[in-house]
């Protein structure tokens, strides 16, 4: 410690300040914890500014237009559809915006003395420096730095052209042909979104899946869903150039010039400030600490990683849970326990993912399997596109589902809840499942699992 370096002690130091980093806060302090918080920017968390707020938002929006332009379907009559664009994003922003500021709200309601601002970097296994301060840990120091989107170096000749999820609600118009690099949940949602909205869109993936499915049958049935509204180019890692008033992606067999071009390759973890060699804890080949699922605790050490800092299920609640459990933890509190993965892409038809990955099955896992064609309630609603398929072991316990149909979001929720209290399929099949509904299609899925017949 130098002559112009001040010293002070806390029993938890937060880096950051978005969901992970204010639910850490919080948990800490319940626990009577001396907490300070360090926030580098303005505070905030990626779902409120730039994540699945504004996303959702331009989602309503293309929903809305996608259901006016097919409302002849039943009978009913609405003329041309046009969108009025400023006032589409008008309302974005201003949504978007009331959301940050709900953030930010709880953000700034934390005391000015437990608040610090700038860039934090470990000095030890536990403290940190802050512009000329350093700040000792006595029990735990939680990192919840968040994450960036990445840029491939294959755009470097048309970045001018590119956009992230950070720029792209930014836009004052509507591209006519947007290009879209990445076929994961983000890259999915917005796709669609743009095409709803009158674009032309093409989805390039290096990889064979969408939305992150391992399973191959419900892989199969979302391409052939988005698929009536997307161009996809899976398989394919094309390359950009400039073109008239665009860019031209080109791959064997194809190329297409595009107004703008959505990078959505991925998220990488915010960590390459924080001097990490310096804390002794174990990092995986691409620099990321790791950890243990129900403390959130890097090795043995005193250092905990929650929210998308740790690429860990990079969704809110799993940033929001693993913040609570780390600042807990941090703080004195006892380990959490593990729960089901639960992940959604928000696109129409939804897709949705609990449990055990296909990937990861065991080898005598068995399976079920329910069509939305034949579900009365998604066809009385004009959908035909998806499936449901269940997971159980070789007890039949449910572990894990794919499902890409409609309201899958909230399909997902049951299916998670009864894995989570150890359910059987032939148990779940038996449950008042109201007619007609969508959740009829768990139903058909968990009687086809314990192979129960009409």
């Amino acid at each position: 410690m130098t002559d112009r370096t001040s010293e002070r002690t806390c029993d938890v130091i937060v880096i950051g300040a978005g969901t992970a980093g204010l639910k850490a806060y919080k948990a800490a302090t319940a626990r009577g914890a001396d907490t300070v918080i360090v926030e580098r920017g303005p505070g905030g968390s990626t779902c409120t500014r730039v994540g699945c707020m504004p996303s959702k938002l331009l989602i309503a929006a293309a929903r809305t237009a996608h259901q006016a332009r097919n409302a002849a379907t039943f009978g009913v009559r609405t003329g041309s559809v046009e969108i009025d664009v400023a006032a589409m994003w008008a309302r974005l922003r201003g949504e978007r915006d009331r959301f940050v500021d709900s953030v930010l709200e709880e953000y700034h309601a934390i005391p000015d003395a437990q608040r610090v601002h700038g860039v934090a970097r470990f000095d030890g296994p536990d403290a940190v420096t802050v512009g000329d301060t350093r700040i000792v840990a006595r029990r735990g120091i939680v990192i919840a730095t968040g994450s960036r989107p990445l840029v491939p170096d294959s755009l470097d000749a048309v970045r001018d052209r590119v956009h992230t999820n950070e720029t792209i609600f930014e836009l004052d118009h509507l591209p006519r042909r947007l290009a879209v690099l990445g076929a994961g949940p983000l890259g999915l949602e917005l796709a669609q979104a743009f095409a709803r909205l009158g674009a032309k869109v093409s989805v390039f993936d290096p990889g064979d899946t969408i939305g992150g499915l391992t399973d191959p049958e419900a892989n199969e049935a979302a391409i052939d869903a988005l698929g009536r509204e997307i161009d996809f180019h899976l398989g394919v890692e094309p390359q950009a150039a400039p073109a008239d008033n665009g860019a031209r992606l080109s791959w064997d067999g194809g190329a297409v010039e595009v107004d703008l071009i959505l990078s959505a390759a991925g998220r990488a973890p915010l960590l390459d400030d924080l001097d990490l060699a310096r804390t002794g804890i174990e990092l995986d080949d691409k620099g990321t600490p790791l950890f243990e699922e129900t403390s959130r605790r890097c090795g043995d050490s005193r250092i905990f990683i929650a929210g998308d800092a740790n690429a860990w299920r990079p969704v809110l609640h799993e940033a929001a849970r693993g913040g609570r459990i780390a600042g807990d933890v941090a703080a004195g509190g006892p380990p959490s326990r593990a729960i089901p993965a639960f992940a959604v892409a928000f696109t129409e038809p939804n897709i949705v993912q609990v449990g055990t990955d296909f990937g990861d099955l065991p080898d005598d896992a068995r399976f079920g399997c329910a069509r939305v064609s034949e579900n009365g309630r998604a066809t009385a609603d004009g959908h035909d596109h998806g499936m449901v398929r269940l997971y159980a072991d070789r007890d039949d316990a449910l572990i894990g589902a794919t499902i890409v149909a409609p309201g899958a979001e909230h399909l997902g929720h049951l299916v998670a809840l009864a894995i989570d209290r150890g359910t059987d399929a032939a148990t779940f099949a038996d449950q008042p499942w109201y007619h007609p509904t969508l959740e009829e299609l768990l139903q058909s899925a968990a009687r086809d699992l314990a192979g129960i017949k009409d």
